[in-house]
Order: structure tokens, then C-alpha cells, then sequence
């Protein structure tokens, strides 16, 4: 929107890819909210034993420790839907791009619902 005191969104983001480029080097907050739903119910006697949900945000695609943002989730047996979020700061060089990652233990197949979101602000250079 143009007026004056809304939100804009910049030209950093590319929906197509679900990358986040810098467009000038400083700290960003990056904020990451998935709705994530089971794809296939669980067997009856299929345990949840070490299911867990990893969320990442990387820089790069390198999602190597202190250069990410980064929740884990036990995944809950009584549910097929989860709400998983991540947020923290990063600093980006001009041209370099953040994007979320899903690490999925489970055993059955996951997809990230409508609804979900990412963003990118900069705090400062």
C-alpha cells in the first residue's frame, strides 16, 4: 500500500522461490509461523518414539550452528495439525538470502497449510 504509516513490503522477498533477499548488509529480524497438518493419519500402533519437527531459517541454504534460527517440536500423538514458530535475528551481507527449511522425523508425510508466513524486517545496519 502507498499511504503513509502501513506496512510495506519490500522488494526482498520472492514468493515464487520462498527466499528473502538482503537488499542492503544489516541485522534482520526474520519471523517464521508454519500450520503444518499430517498428510497420512498414523497407523494404529505407530509410535511417535523420536518424531520430532525442525524448523530452520538459513542463510545461504547453510544451516550450520550460529549462522540459523532454528525449533524443535516434539511432534503430539493426538494431533494431526501443529503450529511451529522461529524468530531471531541475522545478519545478512547485500545480495545474500534467508529461507525456511523443514526437518521432518516423522514417519509420515507433512504439508505446510495456507495461512503460514515469513517475514524479514531490518533492524539496522
Amino acid at each position: 500500500p502507498e499511504r503513509e504509516g502501513i506496512f510495506h513490503r519490500g522488494p526482498g522477498l520472492n514468493l515464487t522461490s520462498g527466499q528473502y533477499t538482503a537488499p542492503i548488509a544489516g541485522y534482520y529480524t526474520f519471523t517464521t509461523t508454519l500450520h503444518i497438518v499430517r498428510r497420512e493419519p498414523r497407523r494404529k500402533g505407530q509410535g511417535c518414539r523420536g518424531s520430532r519437527l525442525r524448523v530452520l531459517i538459513c542463510v545461504q541454504s547453510h544451516c550450520q550452528q550460529n549462522s540459523n534460527l532454528e525449533a524443535v517440536s516434539r511432534l503430539e500423538r493426538s494431533s494431526d495439525l501443529f503450529t511451529i514458530s522461529v524468530t531471531g535475528t541475522l545478519y545478512l551481507q547485500a545480495g545474500q538470502y534467508a529461507s525456511v527449511f523443514v526437518d521432518n522425523t516423522a514417519g509420515s508425510p507433512l504439508t505446510v497449510q495456507s495461512g503460514s508466513d515469513f517475514s524479514a524486517v531490518l533492524l539496522g545496519v
